[in-house]
């Protein structure tokens, strides 16, 4: 990620936007958890979670059969910044997602 145009491009899909959020405020999700707080199917989150971490704003692990995510802590500080800035306005919508997907089992 070496321009903004790059990572608004990224951030530019909904989706995209949601799970860069979602990640923000809960620190580490696996997809369920993605599907469930964003009413997309699986298929769906994997798709915009490889153009994730392909931008370089996410990074995975596994664990067992399940992979879980996290924003990546190598992005260039104007990109975390603008992450957090765009979360500040938009938490508590975010938490009322991360709500939603607690309520589901993996």
């Amino acid at each position: 990620m070496r321009q903004p145009v790059q990572l608004f491009k990224v951030l530019s899909d909904e989706t995209r936007l949601a799970i860069v959020m979602l990640l923000r405020e809960a620190g580490e999700l696996c997809v369920c958890d993605l599907c469930a707080a964003t009413a997309a199917s699986q298929p769906k989150i994997s798709r915009h979670m490889a153009i994730l971490r392909q931008s370089g704003l996410v990074l995975d692990r596994r664990e067992g059969k399940w992979i879980y995510y996290r924003l990546s802590p190598h992005m260039p500080a104007w990109a975390a910044e603008t992450i957090t800035t765009s979360w500040q306005c938009l938490r508590e919508e975010v938490r009322t997602w991360l709500k939603k997907a607690a309520s589901t089992v993996c």
